[in-house]
C-alpha cells in the first residue's frame, strides 16, 4: 500500500527529472575531467542520448534503474499498486530503448548504456576507474555496450 495519497504520489512522480540527474552529472564531471568533450541531449538523434561524442560517433545513455527496469537491480522495484499500468509502462520504456538503440546503431553510432546503480554511491576512486573505462570504450570501435551494476571493470 502506498504511504501517500494519489495526488501527492502524482506530484512526486511528475517531479522526477529526465535530465541532469545526480548520476548523470557525476558521470559528466568525471568524463570532462578526463579531457573528453561531449554534447548533451542531442534532440536530432533517436532517444536524445545523454552524452554525445560526435568525433567518435559514440553516445552514452545514463538509465535510471527504476524507469528502465534494470533486470536484477535493487533499485528497479515495481510498485505494488496499479500493477498492470506499471508493467505496460516499463515494457513500453524498454521497447522504446531498444528501438532507439537499433536506430542509432543503423545510423553508424555506437551506443553505451550506463545504469544508475553503477554510479550511485561509489567513491571518487571507483568513479575515476569507471571514467577511464568509458574513455577507452568511447575511443574503441565496440558498437554496443552496457556497464554492469557490480562495477567489476
Amino acid at each position: 500500500m502506498d504511504t501517500v495519497d494519489k495526488k501527492t504520489r502524482s506530484k512526486i512522480m511528475a517531479s522526477v527529472g529526465q535530465r541532469d540527474t545526480g548520476p548523470e552529472i557525476k558521470l559528466r564531471r568525471t568524463i570532462h575531467r578526463l579531457g573528453l568533450r561531449y554534447r548533451l541531449h542531442d534532440k536530432k538523434l533517436p532517444g536524445s542520448p545523454d552524452l554525445v561524442f560526435p568525433k567518435y560517433r559514440a553516445v552514452i545513455f545514463v538509465h535510471g534503474c527504476f524507469w528502465h527496469s534494470h533486470n536484477g537491480c535493487k533499485f528497479a522495484t515495481k510498485p505494488s499498486t496499479r500493477k498492470r499500468f506499471w508493467n505496460e509502462k516499463f515494457k513500453a520504456n524498454q521497447k522504446r530503448d531498444r528501438r532507439n538503440n537499433e536506430a542509432l546503431l543503423q545510423d553508424g553510432w555506437r551506443v553505451l548504456i550506463v545504469w544508475e546503480c553503477s554510479i550511485k554511491g561509489i567513491d571518487e576512486i571507483k568513479m575515476l576507474e569507471l571514467g577511464k573505462y568509458l574513455s577507452k570504450w568511447i575511443k574503441s570501435s565496440q558498437r554496443f555496450g552496457e556497464i554492469p551494476n557490480d562495477l567489476s571493470i
